[in-house]
């Protein structure tokens, strides 16, 4: 699902790599008005959402009006242009990050709305920094049945989630891609709203889940996007149509942000893979650099890939793109870049080369094995 890029509003950003943006400031308004507002359908202009956003992030806004306006979203919607007011408001909450000139137009990153054995992400960031890409990033936790990356990676001995923006733009010079948390200085208003949305019963709200991707994406100044949404028994939305509803949605704000935005629609009806578990993904994910790992995770790693290499002007097409991500896993570079990462967040040098050039039952030492162990066959 593609939508016509618009002009990158990137081209007068600073100069220097990373800095505080902020808001204008807009006259407040009184939240029990706009939550009365949204509750009775109407549509809130872009200054009264940046109003709601701004109590968010300096707290001025009680617990229970945030979760009053997060429930009157739910219930009533917001169209295009409210959708891309808080998703705009929420990215500039807090610091952005600007990158060097010479790397325009090469920075993406992927986003999945979550799966059961979703590893993709550790494959696929050094595979398109092996490619030329550039890739801040920025991954979460468990939620729900879903696994996190960062607690994957964290499997790894002393692999380090948590690293400024300065090191961000450090380890991108040198290594090409960086997986780390969301800092505190990111899109600050989407830590409130998410952490409220889960206790709120509007984790399935569109226009939530959409400003919540957007911003923390916006945030990184990407110059492409690629979005997994899965559908199936095991995903957030369970059919085709609902995910499609989601991926339009992040399509089209995503794009009036001034990132070259594609979706992607997978399946989860089952885990991807065969591994599920912080360290047994870990070793699939090391398999997959290889070349080698299960044909559907492979599949989905060149897929996403493909269409970034694209998307960024590192490739004619999709099918081209796939075939160079599929070559960068193939010949060993993809695998390097990994062990390269891995030594920029804090693991050891001999660790992380142990890890990435030992054989399958040195991988399973390094990280451990469970203390107990039961088989369970199938019939």
């Amino acid at each position: 699902i593609a939508v016509p890029a618009v002009p990158n509003r990137g081209a007068s950003r600073p100069k220097s790599w990373c800095q505080l943006c902020g808001t204008g400031m807009d006259s407040p308004s009184p939240l029990p008005t706009l939550i009365r507002k949204k509750r009775d359908g109407e549509r809130l202009e872009d200054a009264e959402i940046r109003s709601f956003v701004r109590g968010v992030t300096e707290g001025t806004a009680q617990q229970g009006q945030i979760g009053a306006m997060l429930m009157a979203i739910r219930l009533r919607g917001m169209d295009a242009g409210e959708t891309l007011a808080l998703s705009r408001a929420m990215a500039t909450s807090g610091r952005t990050l600007a990158w060097p000139p010479a790397w325009h137009g090469l920075v993406v990153d992927k986003h999945s709305t979550g799966g059961v054995g979703d590893k993709v992400s550790l494959a696929l960031a050094p595979a398109l920094a092996a490619c030329g890409c550039k890739v801040p990033m920025i991954s979460g936790r468990g939620l729900g049945h879903t696994g996190g990356t960062l607690d994957k990676l964290e499997a790894v001995p002393g692999f380090r989630v948590s690293l400024s923006p300065e090191e961000m733009c450090s380890t991108l010079e040198r290594v090409g891609c960086c997986i780390v948390g969301q800092s505190e200085e990111l899109a600050p208003a989407d830590r409130v709203l998410y952490g409220l949305r889960d206790v709120t019963a509007t984790v399935d709200s569109v226009p939530l889940i959409t400003a919540s991707i957007l911003s923390k994406k916006a945030a990184e100044q990407l110059s492409a996007l690629v979005l997994d949404v899965k559908f199936g028994g095991a995903a957030l939305y369970p059919t085709q149509d609902s995910a499609r509803e989601l991926a339009r949605s992040l399509v089209e704000v995503g794009t009036q942000l001034g990132i070259r935005t594609v979706a992607v629609l997978s399946r989860m009806d089952q885990p991807l893979g065969r591994a599920v578990g912080n360290s047994l993904e870990v070793l699939e994910a090391l398999e997959c650099l290889d070349g080698g790992g299960p044909p559907d995770l492979r599949e989905l790693v060149t897929a996403l890939g493909g269409v970034l290499l694209w998307q960024c002007g590192k490739a004619a097409g999709a099918a081209q793109g796939r075939e160079l991500l599929g070559r960068a896993l193939d010949d060993g570079s993809a695998r390097s870049t990994f062990e390269a990462m891995l030594g920029a967040q804090g693991v050891p040098p001999d660790t992380a080369h142990r890890l990435c050039s030992g054989t399958p039952a040195q991988r399973r030492r390094l990280l451990g094995t469970a203390k107990v162990c039961e088989e369970l066959p199938a019939p």
